[in-house]
């Protein structure tokens, strides 16, 4: 959430940040949040006096008392009632109008960072760098929905039978080789420096307004109505909100934490001929990175994530691509975001596998995630980076290292399936 300081001190930046995103209400909702931030501070200023006043009566009517004189008193009094009245009604405005005021801010979306490039859509990303040499494959290659019948690794029929489409079973080599690749990127984090934690994948809705996905995203989580709780649609929402509410010691700094959770997301209305097989669930697997850090450093933290997540890709040996979102591809509340795709050879595309993000303050004002800086109490600034989420990369090793008699995997993964080839 935007702070409301830096909407009155900065509004043209803010106004050219909410243009670069292309969205289409920002000059209106702004002036909206100004024109209620005024009443607000309006209503306070007005509420104050008045409390003040009344304060002082109270002082003045005893004294009248000890003196005997009951009717100046009676006559503070009946102005005492007044002001109380004034107090009580400009309190219940100002509860409303702040309520206003607060939904608004909610739906204004982060302010790119300066680098963001111009443009709408995923064709006016920046390709920062490649790496990796795409395979050769032969005519009789197969795409990853083929090979996994083929190899007999993953049931999407058995999944829609016991829940619906998009909640595939994994089993044989296929579940081997999906707790292989959540141990090898947990491993991976560890030795990164980040904190391994296990968080619920359930969380409240005070949770899913801390991390931004309440209330741009509440159509594609899943939501238990009786007891108020949202399957999360990645650990990120978990592991930040760890810190809602609190005031991080510098010498904690930088909080670096790494979680394996399922993840749920109803992905409605994006089915289509792209999204076969693994491309697309509404439940798959997934290693997050999170940093919480001060905010001189969190550009340096950004890299290092991204270097960590590309250093994974390279130790998978997949093809991989690094994009740098325009402002109207970007998520809701990032600041900057980092694409990760790697290459699937037989379907001649890239895939997305992970994105990187810094959300400068935007999350840690929602969570009032904080540290002292000289006894003065400021924001930090959150990141978050998906290392990696697994379906996209499975379908990219089983399409890459496809051979005539099994799937070579890296080398990197043999210690942790206990094989390395997949047979069937």
């Amino acid at each position: 959430m935007l702070q409301l300081s830096v909407l009155r001190d900065q509004t043209e930046l803010v106004l050219a940040g909410l243009a670069k995103r292309h969205y289409p209400t920002g000059p209106a909702d702004v002036a909206a949040i100004l024109d209620l931030d005024q009443r607000r501070r309006q209503l306070q200023t007005s509420h104050d006096s008045a409390q003040a006043e009344a304060n002082e009566l109270a002082r003045q009517i005893g004294g009248l008392m000890k003196a005997g004189d009951k009717a100046g008193a009676e006559t503070l009094k009946a102005r005492t009632a007044e002001l109380k009245q004034h107090t009580q009604t400009a309190a219940a405005e100002l509860a409303q109008v702040e309520k206003d005021q607060q939904q608004l801010l909610y739906k204004l979306p982060n302010i790119p960072h300066a680098s963001v490039p111009e443009g709408r859509g995923a064709a006016d990303n920046e390709v920062v760098r490649e790496h990796g040499t795409k395979p050769a494959l032969g005519p009789d290659a197969l795409p990853h929905w083929d090979l996994i019948k083929k190899y007999d690794i993953i049931d999407f029929e058995l999944g829609v039978k016991i829940t619906g489409a998009g909640f595939p079973v994994y089993k044989n080599q296929g579940a081997r080789l999906q707790r292989a690749l959540v141990n090898f990127f947990l491993d991976q984090a560890r030795d990164a420096g980040y904190t391994e934690m296990q968080p619920p994948i359930l969380v409240n809705e005070a949770s899913g307004y801390g991390t931004g996905q309440l209330p741009d995203k509440e159509g594609q989580m899943y939501h238990d109505a009786k007891d108020d709780l949202y399957l999360i649609p990645t650990a990120e929402v978990p592991l930040t909100n760890i810190y809602r509410d609190e005031i991080v010691p510098v010498e904690k700094l930088p909080v670096r934490m790494a979680g394996y959770t399922p993840c749920f997301r109803r992905e409605a209305g994006s089915w289509g001929a792209d999204v076969r097989g693994l491309n697309r669930l509404h439940q798959f697997d997934k290693v997050e990175i999170v940093q919480i850090t001060e905010p001189e450093h969190s550009y340096a933290a950004l890299e290092a994530m991204l270097g960590h997540v590309e250093s994974l890709l390279q130790q998978l040996g997949l093809p991989y691509r690094v994009l740098r979102l325009c402002g109207g591809d970007m998520g809701f509340t990032s600041a900057l975001t980092y694409d990760l795709e790697v290459w699937s050879a037989a379907q001649g595309r890239w895939l997305e596998v992970s994105s990187v993000s810094n959300f400068e303050t935007y999350q840690a004002n929602r969570l009032k995630c904080r540290y002292k800086v000289d006894g003065k109490t400021q924001l930090l600034h959150t990141l978050n980076g998906s290392a990696l989420a697994l379906p996209r990369i499975v379908a990219a090793l089983l399409e890459n290292n496809q051979t005539s008699d099994g799937i070579e995997l890296p080398q990197v993964l043999h210690s942790y399936c206990g094989f390395g080839k997949i047979i069937g």
